[in-house]
């Protein structure tokens, strides 16, 4: 059942000790990204030692847990600088794990992320990529205002050929247009 306003159902909130397993699950689970994001196993350590070290919080990227009402984390949500100066553009991804996909918590966590990033930094462009095949993806940053700039080819390797990535963003003024 789709939640009539996912976005009330869904925070964003910093990661915590707690949180360590669901991060774990994201290194070891290949379900737990879905087929457009797991790219392979990694280190199942990797993801304990970045919460030890700035709590998935720094200047060079940055990672919150994408929260349920009653605080079940469902999925990640991170930015990352992009271009010159830094803070002017950020690239974001949200994950949501499947068993919460197709209820609109991904586009709500975007939603969220995008809000934040706009209210909270100098960012004037929000940057998306995702993979040619994610027409899911496409269709939710298509709702938030994102537009589709461009097409990087062979961008990337997933099940044993070569995909292409797409380029999505949003500007400042498109997501809150001044008013006269």
């Amino acid at each position: 059942m789709t939640p009539a306003n996912p976005a009330d159902t869904v925070n964003l909130r910093a990661f915590t000790e707690s949180d360590l397993a669901f991060l774990d699950r994201l290194c070891t689970d290949p379900d737990a990204l879905g087929e457009f994001e797991w790219p392979g196993f990694g280190d199942p350590q990797a993801r304990r030692k970045r919460w030890e070290t700035d709590g998935y919080i720094s200047a060079e990227s940055a990672a919150v847990a994408v929260v349920r009402a009653d605080g079940t984390v469902v999925g990640i949500a991170t930015w990352k600088p992009r271009g010159y100066p830094s803070g002017v553009t950020y690239e974001i991804g949200v994950g949501v794990v499947p068993e919460h996909r197709g209820q609109g918590v991904g586009t709500a966590a975007q939603k969220l992320l995008v809000d934040y990033l706009l209210d909270r930094t100098t960012a004037n462009r929000i940057e998306a990529l995702t993979n040619g095949g994610n027409i899911v993806e496409q269709k939710a940053l298509e709702r938030l205002g994102f537009r589709r700039e461009g097409v990087m080819r062979g961008r990337s390797f997933q099940h044993g050929q070569y995909v292409d990535v797409l380029v999505y963003g949003l500007l400042r003024s498109e997501h809150r247009p001044q008013t006269p």
